[in-house]
């Protein structure tokens, strides 16, 4: 079965992200965004792809900070109610019905309910004739206790992560299983010796 180039999310599942911004008037915005990758290991940045007019580009251009949630399968529903137009004026926090998890370092709230919190400040904008690539940085990040392990890794089945595949008329929501299987990152390198592991010690 051939698809076309532009079906790749109905091959690829994505990650579901609530993305929070305050306007310079102090509007509360929250819309969610898929096209969200970290910039290779160890590095404290992430990449999100957006379309050139959301409100929430807006907000990071006039304020230079957002908070990126990471959403379980219990805020399937908030998906639509802040993925639809709205006026900028509109507080998405009281219309999606909600409520705000206080951020440590920026200025926009995370939003309670979610398992982590990426808070960022704008590193830089990429622009392209059809799209921005936003660059951020990670100024603060946290998760909940209850899913996070001693070696770092994540209870995912328990954090039940949002996710989405696409079809030719709609979203498909979806979590992901653990394998119970695991390789360490030194397994790729000469000698099994991973090159940055130390930075993750330090930490």
């Amino acid at each position: 079965m051939e698809l076309k180039p532009m079906k790749r999310e109905s091959v690829f599942p994505l990650p579901i992200t609530l993305i929070s911004t305050i306007s310079s008037k102090g509007i509360r915005n929250i819309a969610p965004y898929s096209c969200v990758m970290p910039i290779l290991r160890p590095l404290d940045l992430v990449c999100i792809a957006t379309a050139k007019r959301r409100d929430t580009l807006d907000n990071i251009r006039e304020t230079g900070e957002f908070v990126i949630n990471m959403a379980t399968t219990d805020l399937t529903d908030a998906v639509i109610p802040t993925a639809r137009f709205s006026p900028p004026e509109e507080d998405e926090f009281i219309s999606a019905s909600l409520d705000e998890k206080p951020s440590v370092v920026v200025k926009p709230p995370g939003i309670m309910g979610c398992y982590a919190w990426m808070e960022c400040t704008l590193d830089k904008l990429i622009e392209e004739p059809s799209y921005i690539l936003i660059i951020g940085k990670v100024v603060h990040l946290e998760i909940l206790d209850e899913i996070y392990k001693q070696d770092g890794s994540w209870d995912v089945e328990r954090a039940e992560p949002l996710l989405m595949t696409g079809s030719d008329t709609s979203m498909h929501y979806c979590t992901v299983n653990d394998t119970g299987r695991s390789d360490p990152f030194s397994a790729m390198f000469p000698h099994n010796v991973d090159p940055i592991a130390k930075k993750y010690q330090d930490d």
